[in-house]
């Protein structure tokens, strides 16, 4: 197993430079990571760092609160794909899953999904799992398993608690083998990545990659 393969190469400091996005492209190219993950801001610079090589882009959508209207997301998601992500990494709506308002977040995942989708890029879903109780962490996985998101996963990073093996294992439970699972949030070790992918997941998303692949 080549850890590399599982990564999401990240840097979403609200301060970040160019400088700072050179330097993740570069460490991604050189360890063959799986994606880099940027902010908006960013995409069109790492799409250049990128060109011709395999390495994804990702990019973040009403991150890190996810209390953006729906119209909004779905004007970011166009925007981030029309200018070279491969992935977006959407944060639901948390307020509205805490509050039970299930209409509303199918809305928005139906808008959401089917845009990126046409476009031919792939969707992550965001529920920030360290906010939320066992049973919204199964009804989220539920709206998600109806739309037929592309992966569910657990944290921004920001908020609450990131992943652990716990909630890894709650969400392959709770979701078909279709829908994958990406881990982030405090992920600093090989030993972490390598628990969390035996308890289900399928990408990680760190920060500190070059250091877990290097152990």
């Amino acid at each position: 197993m080549k850890i590399a393969n599982y990564i999401d190469h990240t840097l979403l400091k609200a301060d970040a430079s160019k400088a700072d996005i050179t330097k993740l492209c570069n460490e991604a190219l050189d360890n063959n990571f799986f994606a880099v993950c940027v902010p908006p801001y960013w995409v069109r610079e790492a799409v250049k760092l990128l060109k011709g090589s395999a390495v994804k882009i990702a990019t973040v959508v009403g991150f890190p609160m996810g209390y953006s209207h729906t119209p909004a997301k779905i004007e970011e998601c166009k925007r981030a794909v029309d200018e070279g992500a491969h992935e977006i990494d959407l944060v639901i709506n948390i307020a509205a899953l805490k509050e039970g308002d299930y209409n509303y977040l199918k809305n928005e995942l139906t808008s959401v999904t089917a845009m990126i989708h046409l476009r031919g890029a792939k969707l992550k879903v965001i529920l920030e799992t360290g906010l939320l109780t066992d049973e919204e962490i199964i009804k989220g996985c539920a709206l998600c398993k109806d739309q037929d998101v592309d992966f569910v996963k657990t944290s921004t990073g920001f908020n609450g608690e990131g992943a652990s093996v716990r909630v890894i294992e709650l969400l392959r439970k709770n979701l078909p083998k279709s829908i994958k699972i990406k881990a982030s949030g405090g992920i600093d070790s090989k030993e972490k990545v390598l628990a969390l992918i035996k308890a289900g997941a399928d990408r990680i998303g760190s920060s500190k990659s070059v250091k877990i692949v290097s152990e």
